[in-house]
């Protein structure tokens, strides 16, 4: 794809105000007329002074009357480009001009952070496309915890940025994962409780009343006697929710470092999985889905518990 992205940073836009957005803010009603855009994104451009009103910087929270000119200087975000490509292997499931679908390995971090400056997805991405240099975040719109593998799905426009965060927002894309809980699980249901920062142990998450609303649907994919495969779908995006709400149901992931059990079938990681994405592709508008089979290391442990249930069934 042929793009510029100091073209596209630099794209100014010439907007009149209708006069069905009368008495709205400016932010709002600009909202309106840039649905391309989130309202945060416009917002931020308005307090860096890339929106002129009559000529002058715009006060976001000024009434419009309607018939007015306003004129938008887009400013790209410079979080976008705090960091640098790497040249990082990537598994690519799907790819075109709007949307990327990696299969992420266990072991790599998504974003660059404190103690993970880079060798992330982040970077790689931006060694892969270019162009991502121009979008918030290298385009990644939802993260998987280090050590979970599988899918998530990366913007390389703006455009398909905001949209997909929207769906996000709206519940409606569709991401169901593979989990090894430890224990008997005695059937499947939902986890429907509130996740927020540890009250005590600040780099962990828990089920606390003053946390985020969380949901997590699971059911009952396979039985081992000391631990249960489920299928497990989110219909909120908290960190660690699905990690949080097993472990509030004392069957933790086999393997968790963080909310697990101390003994137990050994394994090097959450035993976590991404396994299908689904959502409405921000271009076509068309419903689209992808799966990823289970990586190496989580099958052999399936493939060692579906052994030992056969001898013991003999």
């Amino acid at each position: 794809m042929d793009y510029n992205p100091d073209a596209a940073a630099d794209a100014r836009r010439t907007l009149t105000i209708p006069a069905e957005c009368a008495g709205m803010r400016l932010d709002r009603a600009l909202a309106v007329l840039l649905p391309e855009h989130s309202r945060s994104r416009i917002r931020a451009w308005i307090d860096a002074g890339r929106v002129l009103l009559a000529g002058a910087p715009a006060d976001p929270s000024r009434k419009v009357g309607g018939g007015e000119h306003v004129l938008v200087h887009p400013l790209s975000d410079p979080a976008a480009t705090a960091y640098a490509p790497q040249a990082l292997p990537l598994t690519i499931v799907y790819e075109d001009e709007a949307i990327l679908v990696i299969d992420k390995p266990a072991g790599l971090v998504v974003h660059p952070g404190s103690g993970n400056r880079d060798g992330t997805l982040a970077n790689a991405l931006l060694h892969h496309a270019p162009q991502l240099a121009a979008v918030a975040r290298a385009g990644i719109v939802h993260r998987l915890d280090k050590d979970t593998s599988g899918l998530l799905v990366v913007a390389k426009t703006e455009i398909a940025q905001t949209d997909l965060v929207r769906q996000l927002q709206a519940r409606t894309v569709h991401r169901e994962y593979l989990a090894l809980a430890a224990g008997d699980v005695a059937r499947g249901g939902a986890v429907d409780a509130p996740i927020g920062r540890h009250p005590v142990r600040r780099t962990s998450m828990a089920v606390v009343a003053s946390g985020k609303a969380a949901v997590t649907r699971y059911e009952v994919r396979e039985r081992f006697g000391d631990c249960t495969l489920l299928a497990c779908r989110l219909e909120t995006g908290r960190t660690h929710q699905i990690r949080v709400h097993l472990a509030s149901l004392g069957h933790p992931l086999v393997g968790d470092p963080t909310y697990g059990r101390k003994r137990g079938i050994a394994f090097g990681r959450q035993a976590l999985h991404a396994w299908r994405l689904g959502l409405v592709h921000p271009s076509t508008r068309k419903p689209a889905q992808w799966e990823s089979p289970l990586p190496p290391d989580f099958a052999t442990l399936l493939a060692t518990l579906r052994a030992r249930a056969g001898a013991h069934g003999r």
